[in-house]
C-alpha cells in the first residue's frame, strides 16, 4: 500500500479555484469604456451575486480596472475584508475603436473575432491579442496563490476566451448566452485546467 509519505510535497497538485464574475448591466456610452459603472438594476444584479458567493470563502479579490467590473466584486470583497487588486491586463477586448458601431456593426465585428483569432476590427484587438494578454495574470495567479479561493472580476469576451483556450466548447455561442452579471467556478489541479461550471445565484 502506497503511503503518503511516500510522495513529495512537489508530487501533490494543490486545487485552486477562480470565480470569474463577468459584470453586471451597465448602460453603454462609446468612449467610456474605463469609468462608467453598473446601473441601478445592475447594482441590484450584483448584490445577488455577492449573497450568493458570500458562502464560497473567497480569499483574494482581483479586477479589471474598469469601473463595473470593480462594482460588481465591490460588495463581495468588502463583506470578506478584502481589498481589490487591480491587473490592466484583464481589460476588456475593445472591438471598436473611437467609432460607434452602433449595434450591428458591433456585432458582426463581434462575430467575425471569434471566427477568425487573428482578425483585428479597426481600432479594436484581436481575440489572440486578447488572450495573450490576459492569460499571463491567471497563471500568475494560480502559482502566487496555489490553493486559495479567487474572485476575478471580468468581462464577457475576457471570461470566454480565457475558458476557450482550455476547452473550446466556451466560444462565440457560449458568449451569446452569457448574462450580465454572470458567474463560473473553474477549478485548476496546480496549473492544469480541471473544468468551470454555471454559480446559479438568485436576485
Amino acid at each position: 500500500m502506497l503511503n503518503i509519505t511516500d510522495y513529495s510535497l512537489d508530487d501533490i497538485e494543490t486545487e485552486t479555484v477562480l470565480y470569474f464574475v463577468r459584470h453586471a448591466h451597465s448602460k453603454y456610452e462609446h468612449g467610456r469604456e474605463l469609468e462608467r459603472g453598473l446601473s441601478d438594476s445592475g447594482k441590484a444584479a450584483a448584490l445577488a451575486v455577492c449573497r450568493r458567493l458570500e458562502q464560497e470563502n473567497i480569499e483574494f479579490f482581483v479586477s479589471s480596472p474598469y469601473q463595473r467590473a470593480i462594482d460588481t466584486i465591490a460588495s463581495l470583497a468588502q463583506y470578506a475584508g478584502k481589498t481589490i487588486e487591480i491587473y490592466p491586463a484583464l481589460h476588456e477586448r475593445l472591438v471598436s475603436g473611437k467609432q460607434d458601431l452602433g449595434p450591428e456593426g458591433f456585432a458582426e465585428a463581434k462575430r467575425r473575432c471569434y471566427e477568425d483569432p487573428d482578425y483585428c476590427p479597426p481600432g479594436g484587438e484581436s481575440s489572440r491579442q486578447a488572450r495573450e494578454r490576459a492569460l499571463p495574470v491567471i497563471r500568475q495567479l494560480l502559482r502566487e496563490h496555489a490553493g486559495k479561493r479567487i474572485a476575478i472580476g471580468t468581462h464577457g469576451d475576457v471570461l470566454t476566451l480565457m475558458l476557450g483556450s482550455w476547452d473550446q466548447r466556451y466560444d462565440y455561442s457560449f458568449w451569446q448566452r452569457l448574462s450580465m452579471p454572470d458567474v463560473y467556478r473553474v477549478r485548476f489541479n496546480g496549473e492544469t485546467f480541471a473544468g468551470a461550471e454555471k454559480v446559479g445565484y438568485t436576485s
